[in-house]
């Protein structure tokens, strides 16, 4: 019984610690935004230089995770919420390295006057968030149906994506002198793009974890 209560006490913390991972790269993900739309290059430098946290919490969830499996010998169940939460963990240091490149994107657009007011870009973030936390409410509380319902978002992010992208190819047409802002903008667009697939990853693991059935959830 002592042993249960321990390997429980174990898995807690390593959720406690994904979850705390998850809540940095989403202030990551607001702040890369906040940081393009003000062109705050200095916020955008600290977000760059935070990230260094995000991927020590990763090693620890890593190191985490082998000393459980060592030292326990988990099976079947036991076994999947390891496995699971180290999957999750990759995909949210994924997420926060693509805020990172939003920030980067700031940066190598600096000061120069924006082509047009950003609005749609912060609509694409608001959804991918939406989804970022849909996914990790579905995984505390291991629920199938939330994390199929979260995984249906990415169609609407991507429509929002493609239609982005062909607006801002446009403007490299009628706006040549602003190519490298217009092509930093569409990055932006990808990376907000990549976050909504990494979010549906997340669902996906969740299902694995849950039925130990691997589900893609993009077929």
């Amino acid at each position: 019984m002592h042993t249960r209560s321990n390997f429980d006490n174990n898995l807690k913390q390593l959720k406690d610690m994904l979850i705390e991972m998850a809540r940095i790269s989403e202030n990551a993900m607001k702040d890369s935004i906040q940081a393009l739309i003000q062109q705050d290059l200095e916020k955008a430098k600290e977000i760059i230089e935070n990230d260094n946290e995000i991927d020590r919490l990763e090693h620890e969830i890593n190191n985490k995770a082998i000393i459980l499996i060592a030292k326990e010998s988990p099976v079947a169940g036991d076994l999947r919420k390891i496995i699971v939460a180290l999957k999750i963990s990759s995909e949210v240091e994924r997420i926060a390295d693509n805020a990172v490149n939003i920030a980067k994107s700031t940066l190598h657009i600096g000061t120069e006057k924006h082509i047009k007011e950003i609005i749609d870009i912060p609509k694409m973030m608001d959804l991918a968030l939406e989804m970022l936390n849909e996914s990790l409410n579905a995984y505390l509380t291991e629920d199938i149906v939330l994390a199929k319902e979260c995984a249906k978002k990415d169609d609407i992010v991507d429509e929002m994506y493609g239609r982005l992208f062909h607006e801002l190819m446009g403007y490299i047409q009628r706006n040549p002198e602003n190519t490298n802002q217009i092509t930093q903008l569409a990055f932006v667009c990808r990376f907000i793009e990549r976050i909504a697939d990494l979010s549906t990853n997340i669902s996906e693991h969740i299902i694995y974890l849950v039925t130990g059935n691997q589900y893609d959830l993009n077929a």
